[in-house]
């Protein structure tokens, strides 16, 4: 049996989760999620926790039952504790503008780049204080937050795809702990 597929899942107080046939739906503090898994893999909520079952060891089965487990964690996680991705943008003259639909972003293109937030997602910009800015040399953190992992993920790697770090300078928008590998770049050519 999958050693992550049958942990149990813990519900927190404050927290309902109702399983119907293959549908989940979590509702928390922090909104209300909700997932519909393969339909050969049963849900239970037995005594507090949540267990996903699988109806066979065939190895689609197997695939599925830690998958389906890890989806329906992360859900619980989401609507009590919510996820988070942080970005930098790194370059002169680059920044990120709060917006009433989302942020403004200013990275060395001809135009503005326009992120709507979509619903359940909050987009925050802030300035870094300069005696950050010498250390790392980003002007603007970006904070994209939201109960959907994979909607948080999803945004926060769309924002980075508008302007991803290049190697020579490392200017761009970047995850916060990334480490970008840095290029030797040209060198002159001596007098032959």
């Amino acid at each position: 049996m999958s050693r992550i597929g049958r942990k149990p899942i813990p519900i927190p107080a404050g927290v309902t989760v109702v399983a119907k046939e293959h549908v989940v739906t979590v509702t928390g503090p922090r909104g209300a999620l909700t997932r519909t898994l393969h339909p050969e893999l049963a849900v239970k909520l037995e005594g507090g926790v949540l267990v996903v079952l699988r109806p066979s060891d065939a190895p689609k089965h197997r695939a599925l039952h830690g998958l389906s487990r890890t989806l329906v964690a992360n859900m619980v996680e989401g609507v009590t504790k919510g996820y988070e991705k942080r970005l930098a943008v790194v370059g002169v003259g680059y920044k990120a503008e709060l917006k009433p639909f989302g942020i403004m972003l200013t990275v060395g293109l001809s135009h503005t780049v326009d992120v709507k937030a979509p619903a359940g997602i909050k987009l925050t910009a802030e300035a870094t204080v300069p005696a950050q800015k010498v250390a790392d040399n980003h002007s603007t953190t970006i904070t994209v937050s939201g109960a959907d992992k994979e909607l948080v993920g999803e945004i926060a790697a769309e924002i980075r795809g508008i302007r991803p770090p290049e190697p020579y300078k490392g200017k761009g928008i970047r995850y916060l702990t990334e480490k970008v590998r840095r290029k030797a770049g040209k060198t002159g050519t001596g007098a032959k």
